[in-house]
């Protein structure tokens, strides 16, 4: 069978001292159930693997039962973090004047649609929808006035979607090419 790459994003782990998930243990977990050539990067929880398996319907469930806790997470093909990097804009970047952010959806919310929901303020936020993701920019200047900040968290779109900053994504790019 062929061996393919993906990343794993387990969402709210590691955050304010909360769903503790140490990365070493996170990755020998992956190398315990067959997954082949991992490797964690910084320690939100993003896990870069080989399998030559397709079905990950389970994996939230181990990781839950193993840590002890509801983890839930996106498995994004290395295709698919290619892409959004291909395609966002490279002067997009996180840093002191701006923030850019990748919104990974979950089944369900995974379309053009959502970014329609998040009513986003022209002139303030720019998106756009590409493969199973939102890229969100705004300037740091600006971000009182983004809905982003209000009203987003706790919403559907919220709870089923895990981001990462655009320069975390940008090395996870990187790592599925090694």
């Amino acid at each position: 069978m062929t061996m393919n790459r993906y990343v794993a994003l387990l969402r709210g782990i590691n955050v304010g001292g909360n769903k503790k998930v140490p990365m070493a243990e996170l990755k020998s977990f992956f190398e315990a159930i067959g997954y082949e050539n991992v490797t964690t990067y910084i320690n939100s929880g993003n896990v870069i693997f080989d399998t030559d398996h397709s079905d990950f319907t389970n994996l939230s469930d181990a990781l839950s039962k193993h840590f002890g806790f509801e983890i839930d997470l996106v498995i994004i093909e290395k295709s698919i973090i290619l892409a959004i990097e291909d395609e966002c804009p490279g002067d997009w970047t996180n840093d002191k004047d701006q923030k850019t952010d990748v919104l990974f959806l979950w089944e369900g919310y995974n379309s053009a649609k959502t970014l329609e929901e998040l009513n986003l303020v022209p002139d303030i936020d720019t998106a756009f929808y590409t493969s199973g993701a939102i890229v969100w920019n705004i300037k740091r200047e600006k971000q009182h006035k983004s809905r982003m900040q209000k009203g987003f968290v706790g919403s559907g779109i919220y709870k089923n979607m895990t981001a990462r900053n655009i320069n975390t994504v940008r090395k996870l790019a990187e790592l599925v090419n090694q």
